[in-house]
């Protein structure tokens, strides 16, 4: 993933492109574009946690629960429109920041996912890149998986696979493919001749 660095930097751009008038619907279900952006500015100091982590040794976990997540993109989501804007600006470079200080000694560091899972640091740079990827398409103005990067959605199909474990063999184009395994709108994905079943969201 040596183009991680660039996928994080056209999913920030993308993001904050499309982070205009927060109180219209996202592409995801009950959240407005306004919790898309709480959720991304949280997720950057979620990841930020874990950066710390791998520089300090001092565990520091994403989220102190699920549920505060949860509340904390609720509550975060409420703020004035311009300053979730200035909140996901300076989330996304304290970020950058914090990732471009890691030796390489503190990026081999082992640190949890929020579901607790063990990883080395050097994944904390692909799951963001991730987030701000995908949820440029859930923001809802248009853009699509089609205008994300191929090499990017490659990678993210293979990822998925890994993680899920009981996907079927697919047939269809790459950008449908990929909004299929992270449970979005797709079309044309077919299974052994037949149209895929749905997954249920994911990320």
């Amino acid at each position: 993933m040596a183009r991680v660095d660039e996928w994080i930097d056209e999913g920030t751009a993308k993001c904050r492109a499309a982070l205009v008038d927060l109180e219209a619907p996202s592409a995801l279900p009950g959240w407005k574009r306004r919790h898309v952006a709480a959720h991304l500015s949280l997720n950057a100091e979620a990841l930020g946690n874990l950066v710390h982590w791998a520089r300090t040794g001092e565990e520091r976990p994403m989220y102190p629960s699920p549920e505060a997540r949860s509340a904390d993109i609720d509550a975060g989501a409420l703020r004035p429109e311009d300053e979730l804007r200035t909140w996901f600006d300076a989330s996304a470079t304290g970020l950058a920041d914090s990732m471009a200080a890691l030796t390489d000694d503190q990026w081999q560091a082992p640190v949890h996912t929020a579901q607790g899972a063990p990883i080395p640091a050097t994944r904390i740079p692909w799951m963001r890149s991730r987030e701000v990827l995908i949820h440029a398409v859930d923001l809802g103005t248009g853009i699509t998986f089609a205008d994300l990067p191929t090499d990017f959605l490659e990678a993210l199909c293979e990822d998925i696979r890994t993680q899920r474990g009981d996907v079927p063999d697919l047939q269809g184009p790459l950008p449908e493919i990929a909004a299929y395994l992270a449970g979005r709108p797709y079309s044309d994905v077919t299974s052994s001749g037949q149209a895929a079943a749905p997954l249920p969201p994911w990320l």
